[in-house]
Formats: structure tokens, sequence, C-alpha cells
């Protein structure tokens, strides 16, 4: 009976102990809360650019089709309003720059490639005002090659080398002392493609532990137990005779370590080792794209395992992250799951063509449930200068998009699946470890503050007042931007604490000349607005271009190909699509308006006034003018002056107003009630509008803030000639087009299908159909076809 109390009692007391240190961790649920709190915080958005070729010469346009979803999903979004679009150099300096409207589910624009480019290869990035808060990782590039004829090419000759780099990937981040472990790897030349090699895992006297060889794109994987007081290093040989050397990363002497692997009923196996002896629960977190797949905590003595159905988790890539008692991040392994992708066909009705022939092309989406499908497609010709290959929309989003670095042919892993394809994927999820934010941020759960907001409904400009002696954030300061011409548009913003300010500005299109100002008893603050494009350096590395002497035939081939269509279509080439934009002033329809031409013209501002305006009085007070407009509904004048406004700029000395010749102004509108703007309130406008919207001369205040500022791109529309007659397929007109057909908004009809026709040029080749796809529900599709063009006999 005593043995038996004594083991009551200790088993008690081991059991409130495990109560106390259960008590003492962080409730499990609270990670998975937290994180979810984050995601409703910090919306992850994607853009896409499918872009008509890899290949440019200057003369030509880049046409590009903009996909903007949510990064969650992969759904069509409405909240960001502009794609900032630009293209850098090897230096990652901005050569052209451009803003896109976006609708729901994305837009399309153009870059013409003026003369002054050099030839290079270039990057084509694309982001949202809000992505700005993250990294530039998020952003969408693609590289493109740009050859100008008119410049030599500075370029020598890539000098072979032997050099190659091994990197060492740990499953689930850490080597322990005596815990089995499974180590990623990546051989690669100096431009990142894998090479095939084979290595072996030595000690210090070099006993062979392991011995590997690459698999696919030069990465693999091999296992070992780390034991104590051992030094190890890896010994690679690339089958060419270059040998290479590289040592493990740190082991640990206590920790954790993560394991994945799949059972043969589809269910994901996470065993979960260590040998620290505090060691008292372990977490569990599976997302795919920050949404909550999976949670669940286990307690562990030296090794526990978790199982999760393969069924649950999302398509694309999901991050398995464990935490330990107190919420801190232990281990994380990457998983890909190959996404659904739409069914897309595509057949022309023949596969070979004359010169000038009709080619009709017919795209058939295979859906169980009809959802409308939103494409966009590009035919061009094959040569062999291209360096690069367009991203397609289905691997970008399910897989480039979420992993950290550049992927070797990401197109492979996307195809229907095998054993071969499916132990590849892994390979890379192993290799290439990345999250879109850092679980500190996400567990300490801070409010969101975010420099960068969206541009909800326009285009978003933004800056600072400062004090220009301090540099010190001035608050509280009325500003106003606005952009001489018609209509007449006028925004205002008022410095927050922090000095910040914005102005919204719906439907501004085009290049302008912006005009920032304070009142005049603010003049003294330092006013300045922000570059609207990222300064943050891009990702992706380029390599020089390179053009072998035996391709000059090809480079004069396509340079003769677009002089010809520059001298003999460039006019048509620049038709654009104006947007309806509202063509009424900002205060809407003034309470009086005047055409001054059905007026006698009188050589004064004051005279114009005083005859036959009716809603503005003119004083002299002081030897100064003040304008006075009534307030209508209560038949007296307003106390104070009113906003005068010259072209859209406020004018806030009155005497040059009146100094100005009235033979300038064509039009004059007189608000003659309380007129709220944002948060500015004014007694009445007087309104100016010279004939042409330019000012017309008048000498405006030197503390102001003018700059040239370009607006939202109009929309080019892509022109090529058709031939349904014979006399135009007849005429004498050379046709050199190697773009024969881009069309960026195509949509399918209630059976998935859709039909376009097209003419070839008198460009003989190989011609390439490419067609990226996107649905509603936030499936995606890609697809090739191939087609020939041939001289008539």
């Amino acid at each position: 009976m005593h043995t038996t109390y004594k083991q009551q009692l200790l088993l008690l007391l081991l059991l409130l102990n495990s109560l106390w240190a259960y008590g003492q961790a962080v409730p499990a649920n609270t990670i998975a809360q937290s994180f979810d709190s984050y995601r409703q915080q910090t919306l992850q958005e994607k853009l896409f650019l499918h872009i008509d070729q890899p290949l440019h010469f200057t003369g030509e346009t880049i046409w590009f089709n903009v996909a903007y979803v949510d990064g969650s999903f992969h759904r069509p979004l409405s909240v960001s309003k502009v794609a900032y679009v630009e293209l850098l150099d090897t230096d990652h300096k901005p050569v052209l720059q451009t803003k896109v409207s976006l609708t729901t589910g994305g837009g399309d624009g153009s870059l013409f490639l003026p003369a002054s480019i050099n030839s290079g290869n270039y990057l084509l990035r694309a982001y949202t005002s809000w992505m700005r808060n993250f990294s530039p990782a998020y952003f969408f590039e693609q590289p493109l090659s740009i050859i100008n004829p008119f410049k030599p090419l500075e370029q020598s000759a890539p000098k072979p080398t032997s050099a190659y780099t091994v990197q060492l990937f740990p499953e689930g981040g850490n080597l322990v002392q005596g815990l089995p472990a499974t180590v990623g790897f990546k051989v690669a030349d100096a431009n990142g493609h894998g090479l095939n090699a084979k290595g072996w895992l030595l000690t210090a006297q070099n006993d062979t532990v392991a011995s590997f060889s690459t698999v696919k794109f030069g990465m693999g994987r091999f296992s070992f137990t780390p034991a104590g007081n051992t030094i190890y290093r890896i010994v690679v040989d690339d089958t060419k005779g270059n040998m290479a050397t590289q040592a493990l990363p740190t082991i640990y002497e206590q920790g954790y370590t993560m394991h994945l692997d799949e059972t043969a009923d589809g269910k994901l196996r996470i065993t979960i080792r260590t040998n620290l002896p505090t060691a008292s629960s372990v977490y569990l977190l599976a997302h795919t794209r920050q949404v909550i797949k999976a949670a669940e905590m286990r307690p562990i003595q030296q090794e526990t395992t978790f199982l999760i159905d393969r069924k649950t988790l999302g398509e694309g890539i999901s991050h398995l992250t464990v935490f330990d008692a107190n919420r801190k991040p232990l281990c994380e392994r990457l998983y890909f799951k190959r996404p659904d992708a739409l069914a897309l066909s595509l057949k022309t009705d023949q596969n070979s063509y004359a010169y000038r022939s009709k080619v009709t092309l017919d795209a058939t989406v295979q859906a169980s449930s009809m959802v409308p499908t939103d494409m966009s497609v590009a035919v061009y010709r094959l040569d062999s200068l291209s360096t690069f290959q367009t991203t397609d929309i289905l691997s970008y989003f399910w897989l480039s998009s979420d992993l950290q670095g550049a992927i070797e042919s990401p197109a492979y892993y996307v195809q229907p699946e095998t054993e071969e394809i499916r132990s590849a994927a892994d390979n890379l999820m192993l290799t290439h470890g990345w999250r879109r934010f850092k679980w500190e941020t996400v567990l300490a759960n801070p409010p969101a503050s975010f420099r960068f907001v969206p541009d909800y409904n326009g285009l978003l400009v933004q800056g600072r007042v400062t004090n220009p002696v301090s540099g010190a954030p001035v608050p509280n300061i009325l500003t106003y931007l606005s952009a001489p011409g018609k209509p007449v548009r006028l925004f205002v913003s008022r410095s927050d604490s922090t000095g910040r300010i914005r102005y919204e500005l719906r439907d501004f299109y085009g290049p302008k000349t912006v005009i920032a100002q304070t009142n005049p008893q603010d003049s003294l603050y330092k006013l300045t607005l922000d570059n609207p494009f990222s300064e943050q350096a891009a990702v992706m590395s380029l390599p020089p271009l390179f053009v072998d002497e035996q391709k000059a035939e090809n480079v004069l081939s396509r340079s003769v190909a677009m002089q010809l269509q520059n001298t003999y279509w460039g006019d048509q080439s620049l038709r654009y699509r104006y947007p309806k934009v509202d063509s009424a002033a900002f205060y809407g329809a003034a309470g009086e308006s005047y055409i001054l031409d059905a007026y006698t013209r009188f050589p004064t501002m004051e005279d114009v006034l005083r005859e036959y305006v009716l809603g503005v009085q003119p004083r002299k007070r002081q030897g100064h003018f003040r304008l006075y407009v009534p307030n209508l509904p209560y038949r007296e004048f307003f106390d104070e002056e009113p906003l005068v406004l010259l072209d859209g700029v406020p004018v806030f000395n009155t005497d040059k107003v009146m100094a100005f010749s009235p033979l300038k102004i064509q039009k004059l509108d007189v608000v003659t009630n309380r007129y709220l703007l944002g948060t500015a309130l004014f007694s009445g406008i007087v309104s100016y509008m010279t004939y042409k919207g330019d000012l017309a001369g008048f000498p405006l205040d030197a503390n102001l803030l003018k700059l040239d500022y370009e607006g939202l791109q109009l929309q080019r529309e892509f022109y090529a000639p058709r031939y349904d007659t014979p006399k135009q397929q007849s005429s004498r007109l050379p046709d050199a087009r190697t773009l024969l057909y881009w069309n960026p908004s195509l949509r399918t009809d209630q059976q998935g299908k859709s039909r376009v026709d097209f003419y070839t040029s008198d460009q003989a080749g190989l011609y390439l159909i490419e067609m990226n796809a996107l649905c509603r529900d936030g499936k995606t599709g890609f697809q090739r076809a191939i087609f020939s063009v041939k001289k008539s006999e």
C-alpha cells in the first residue's frame, strides 16, 4: 500500500508539472488567429504581364496584357486601379516608365522603343502602389532582349568558364547532431542553369558517408545522420572533371529537424525530431498562399508525426511551419501540388499558309462549369535571336510568384504529373524556400501601418510638407494640385501628422504639367511630390546580350522589316482608344457662365467684371483688388474672398488677375455658393479659362512647384492589315510584319469557345501562337501552337 501511494503521488506531481508547463505556453490556436488576422490586414496582390514576344528592335512596340488578381485565390481583383510598368537596364535603372489603368482583373498597354535605347537585355517590371509596401521580389519581372540596329552593339563573346556553384539546403532548415537529415542541393553554372553532376559526402578522414547525383535541372537530395564532433564536406564532380568542394551548413548540438514524405494513401507524413530534453509540444501550421489548411498541436518526446490529407492542401505551393510551445518558429518545409489548369486548346484551319492568307484560329476552354474566361493571344515569328522565353500565366501564378529566386523552366513543373515531375518539383521545394512575410511580424500582431495605399479610384499622387530649415514634417497644411487645361481640375489635400499629402486623380490621362502649392501664408514651407515609381532595386539579374556574327543576316532582315513597317504603316499604328472622361469642370455646372466673345470686349478685367458679370464684385482696398461673390440663397456677399482659378490653377494674388488681359480669356464661370472640396471650404469660385487652357503666359508665383507628370497611359490599338479583297491582296505596299496578331482582351462564349482571324504578312518562317487564359474562379491556362508561312510558288 505504501509503494502504491508513493507511485500515485509521483504521478500526480508529474501531471501537475505537465499542466504547469502547458500553462506557460501560449495557447496553440493563437498562432492561427494571429496569422489569419495578419492575412486580413495585408492583402496580397499579384500581377502577370503577357508580353507579345521576348525580342524587340528599336522602332517597334512592346505590347502587353496585365492580369491582376488576389494573391491567395488568383481571382480577378478590383482594389488597385493603376499598374506601374517600367523597362530597366542591366544596372536596374529605368529606361521607360508608364502607368496603366486597371479594371477588375487587369488592363493592357504598350511601350514604344525609341532609337535612343541601346542594344541589350532588359527587365520589364510591373507592380501596384500597394505592392510597394512589401519586398520587390513580389513584383512581376520579365527579361527581354532589345536590339538597336542603328547603334553598334558593344559586346564581347562570353568567356567559357568551368566555374559553378553548389548550394545546400537542409530540409526544414536545420542539421542537428544525432538526428536523421535530408539535404537538398543544386549545382548551377554562372547563369543559374542546372548542371549534371555527381558528388560525395565525406568526413575529415575522407570516409564516404553518402553519394549522390543530380536528377533534373542540377537538383537532387541525399540523406545522412550527422554525428557529433565530425566535420563534413561535399565534393562535387560536374562530369567534365571539374571538382568543387563545399562545407555543410552548421550542424547544431541541439534542436529540431523536419522531414516530409508521402504515404501510399495520399497523405503527407511530417516527422518532427528533437534532442532537446525540455521539449514538450510542437505546433504545425499549414497554409496555401496564407489561407490556413491545417493547424494541430502534438506533444513531443524525441519524435512526433503529423498526418495531413493531401486533398486538404490548396493547389500550388503550401508552407508547413513547425513552432514550439512558445510560438517560436522552428522548421519550415514547402510542398507543391500541381494546379488543375484550364484545358485550353488552339487550332488553326491549316498548318501552312501563303503570304497574305487568312488564318482562322479557334480557342476552346473545356471546363465542367462554364465560367467566362479572359484570354490574351500573340502570334509572332520565331527566330534564332531570342535569348529568353515569355513567362506563362500558369507557372507564374502557381509557382514562380511564390518562390524565391529564378526558376529554370518553370513550365516543366505544371505539366501533367508523372513520378519524375513530382520528384523534381519536390527537389525544387527543398531548394527554394520563401515566404511573403516574417513570422516575427505575424505573431507580434501589430496594427497594420503602410506607407503606400492602393490607387482605389485612379492615380494617387503623394508628397510631403516639411520645414525647409529643419526638414521636420508640418501637419495640417492645406495644399492644392492642379493641371492647367480642359476640363478644369483641382485637387486638394491637407497634410497629416507626418506631413504626408495625397491627391486622388481620377481620369488623369497622358502627359501633363502639374502645379502644387499652398496658401500664401504657408508658402515658406517646402512642398515635394514623391516619385510614383519604386526606387527599390529589381531582384532578377541579367546576363549581357550577345549576338553571334553568324546571326548578322537575321538581324539585318528583322531591321529592314521594322523600317518598312514604320515607313509604310507608321500612321496606321498610331491609333488610340480614348477613354470616356467627364468634360465638366470639377465644380459641375456653375451658377453663372460667360463666353466672353459673346459680349463686348473691354480692355481691362475690371471693366469686364463691372459691366456684365453679375456674380463678381471687384473692390479695391488699401490699393489692392479684392473680389467678392454673392451667396445667392441669402442674397448677400460672402465676407471672404472666393477661390480664384485660371485654367484650374489657384491664384491668390488678385492684382495679377485684374492686370491680366481679358482678351486672352475665353470663358468665365462663377459659383455663387459655398463649395466643399475635400477638407477645404470655399466662399464661391471664380474660374477663368483661356482659349487653349495653357495659362496664356500668366505670371505664376515663383514659390509654387511646377513639374511634368505622366498620367495614365492612353491605350493604343494594335493594327494589322486585312486582305479580304483581290485588290488588297495585290497591293504593292510591303507587309513586313513579324508580329501578325495581338489581342489582349479575348473572351470565350457560353460554350467555352472563341474564334479570331488575321492575315499573314510577306515574311516567311515559323510562327508561334501563345495564349494565356484567366478564369473568374481563379483557374489559369496556357497553350502554344505553331504554323508556317511560305511564299507562293
